[in-house]
């Protein structure tokens, strides 16, 4: 599981909910520490802060889990592609950034000890952050997790400007 998803389980096993309400709730709470960051939400931000968390819900209803090795270590590289283009693509279409991303585009634009943070730093951060949260809340961390948390930021840093609507200026 990827470092967000450690943390949308651990919180909806303590509170004993769906994960897809956790998601919906948690990006509806990120949207708050946008205001320190300055960002601007648009329409893709709504849609990204209602629409998963409900997906997912639906979604686990038809997909279960595998435990061949080989099956799971291609899942996770699939996985880890599949987001980064899906992320690179609609940050790319400047329609609005998701809660998640939202504050890692407001890190790319402040100045952390004197420097601006790529992409790959502040998405690192972020999942680093989140997946300790996560653990903390009694979450299972596996190779996918590291993975995940540490190719996801890289990869959408190189894909952004290669699928971006316009020449972004966050990579």
């Amino acid at each position: 599981m990827a470092p967000w998803d450690i943390f949308h389980t651990g919180v909806a096993e303590r509170l004993d909910i769906s994960v897809g309400i956790v998601i919906v709730g948690t990006g509806l709470l990120l949207l708050l520490l946008w205001i320190p960051l300055r960002q601007k939400p648009g329409l893709g931000t709504i849609l990204n802060a209602l629409e998963i968390g409900l997906m997912v819900n639906v979604s686990k209803q038809f997909f279960g889990e595998t435990n061949n090795l080989a099956v799971r270590l291609l899942l996770v590289l699939a996985g880890l592609v599949v987001v980064g283009i899906g992320t690179a693509m609609y940050l790319g279409s400047d329609l609005g950034s998701g809660p998640r991303d939202g504050i890692m585009l407001g890190m790319t634009k402040r100045k952390f000890f004197g420097r601006f943070l790529s992409i790959r730093l502040a998405r690192t951060l972020i999942e680093v952050t989140v997946l300790v949260a996560g653990q903390l809340l009694g979450g299972k961390v596996g190779i996918g997790t590291v993975v995940f948390m540490f190719g996801i930021g890289p990869l959408v840093q190189f894909l952004l400007p290669l699928v971006s609507v316009r020449q972004s200026q966050h990579a």
